[in-house]
């Protein structure tokens, strides 16, 4: 299947948890409720270090959840189709619930300024997860020509090194831009 088909794959997993933030309200999954409390806790403490180190972190935190999942692909795909959904499903949850005591405007000016970056840039990545993935069980299976296998992985590779490419700029934006609209 090309590259194309694995970023309509991954949009459409994302897309599933975007629809599944909005159908399953954050209270009645209480892991995820205390998540987002974490995630709270977390971006609060972000913010506390000087914003060159913030902005390392959040480049190496998103980068890591990439390889992470891309490592974790050949497990039948479970690691990028978990992280498509519930990423997906965590962004509509928090932006429901910050609408509800902010505003559209708000959750917009949050997110917009890097998600423009940082969302191709996991779609990208866990396009990327989705295809060495498939080819890895395809290969385990169905007895395909191993040497397809290095090409597949490199391939990908050159995808997930774009992916970590654009999340440079997007820690950066989250870092130094977002908070300047949020005040």
């Amino acid at each position: 299947m090309s590259y194309k088909r694995w970023i309509l794959v991954a949009i459409g997993l994302f897309g599933v948890g975007l629809a599944l933030g909005l159908v399953v309200p954050a209270g009645s999954v209480s892991f995820l409720s205390e998540d987002i409390v974490a995630l709270g806790e977390l971006g609060d403490f972000l913010f506390s270090l000087p914003p060159a180190l913030t902005a390392v972190v959040i480049f190496f935190k998103n980068a890591s959840a990439l390889l992470f999942s891309f490592a974790l692909s050949p497990i039948f795909c479970l690691a990028p189709i978990a992280a498509l959904i519930l990423n997906g499903w965590v962004l509509t949850m928090v932006s429901t619930m910050i609408i509800q005591e902010e505003s559209l405007g708000f959750v917009l000016a949050g997110l917009l300024p890097h998600g423009i970056i940082e969302l191709p840039a996991f779609i990208l990545g866990e396009a990327a997860a989705l295809s060495f993935g498939f080819m890895v069980i395809l290969i385990m299976f169905k007895k395909r020509e191993k040497s397809q296998l290095l090409p597949s992985l490199k391939q990908n590779s050159k995808y997930l090194a774009i992916a970590f490419a654009l999340l440079v700029p997007a820690a950066i934006i989250e870092t130094f831009v977002t908070p300047l609209l949020l005040d």
